[in-house]
């Protein structure tokens, strides 16, 4: 039963999600907005809304490592899996200056993160910070794009113009409300699946919430990415996976933690307490992942004006090898103790 609940969610999620954005669109074309606000409002919440409901439907069950897990593990896959995947189907042409901002505000939010994490900051001031960032960055990024010279201003406009939609107003409401109820669906029974999966396992949830939740929430930004890369838009590849990034940490965790606040010191099992004090239920290992992932999309993105597909072997191969030291395949050396 789990194994069906399991799989049931990551089909209602794919499906949802790609109802959501294509209903979505279809309406805000209906009403004359313009393909930038599109493309850096509407697809980068759309392909984010799975991660969103799932983390706050993980939290509603007190499951905190699936909800973190999945964020984590969301922009580590991003990177590595769904980048390397597109790269290795189509080399990935890449207009730096395009992705320089974007990429910029990855980076720092992606270093934002690991900060909290190491403070274990996740109340709802911090939420209200990061929401208030993101804020920020979409209305820094709506002002310059109407700059005509604007090189990631155009890369929003064709995140927005590579969604094919073209529905009337009422099917484009019934469509994106159909969609919001098969995501929130999906999250549930992904969750309650991952959780019965965890216990009977006897694995942590929160390795369940970096691996299966999190490349199942992701599964909207890989279709999107490989279609795009296949109809050889790689702009729309990149730029999808670098604004999903964003949208994950400053958005889902700032509503996850603005909702439901946290503590990363969740593990209090006997086999994880070090000197009495709890352990943090994401480890030095993941923090590493977490940040090296990114790196790797820049310097590669930034290096060449492409992602070859010897780049995208390497973000693949990184990824199998983060599985593997997740699983402990991989022997270990304790950088950080208990870490």
């Amino acid at each position: 039963m789990m194994y069906i609940l399991l799989l049931g969610g990551l089909v209602l999620l794919l499906i949802g999600g790609e109802a959501l954005v294509r209903g979505s669109v279809s309406v805000a074309r209906k009403l004359n907005i313009s393909e930038l606000v599109i493309g850096l409002t509407l697809v980068g919440f759309g392909t984010s809304m799975p991660e969103l409901v799932t983390s706050l439907r993980a939290m509603d069950q007190g499951s905190v490592g699936i909800a973190l897990g999945n964020v984590v593990g969301s922009n580590i896959s991003n990177s590595l899996l769904i980048l390397g995947l597109a790269a290795v189907v189509m080399p990935l042409a890449v207009h730096p200056r395009a992705v320089a901002r974007d990429g910029t505000v990855m980076i720092a939010a992606t270093f934002l993160l690991c900060a909290l994490l190491w403070f274990d900051q996740f109340g709802r001031t911090t939420g209200l910070i990061l929401l208030g960032l993101l804020i920020a960055y979409l209305a820094f990024s709506l002002f310059t794009g109407t700059k005509s010279n604007d090189p990631a201003a155009e890369l929003h406009r064709a995140e927005g113009e590579a969604v094919s939609s073209q529905y009337g107003l009422g099917i484009g409401v019934l469509i994106a409300l159909a969609g919001l109820a098969g995501v929130i669906a999906g999250a549930s029974f992904l969750v309650t699946g991952a959780v019965a999966i965890a216990r009977s396992f006897d694995i942590s949830e929160t390795i369940i919430g970096l691996t299966i939740v999190a490349i199942g929430t992701s599964l909207p930004e890989l279709a999107t990415s490989v279609i795009a890369a296949f109809r050889k838009r790689s702009d729309v590849a990149l730029g999808n996976i670098i604004g999903s990034s964003i949208f994950n940490i400053l958005g889902i965790l700032g509503v996850t933690a603005l909702v439901h606040p946290f503590s990363v010191r969740g593990d209090t099992t006997a086999a994880a307490l070090a000197g009495d004090q709890p352990v943090s239920i994401i480890s030095s290992v993941d923090a590493g992942a977490l940040v090296l992932s990114a790196g790797l999309l820049m310097l590669f993105a930034m290096t060449g004006r492409k992602i070859a597909r010897w780049e995208g072997a390497v973000l693949l191969l990184g990824y199998v090898l983060y599985m593997g030291l997740t699983f402990n395949l991989i022997p270990t050396l304790e950088i950080i103790p208990n870490g």
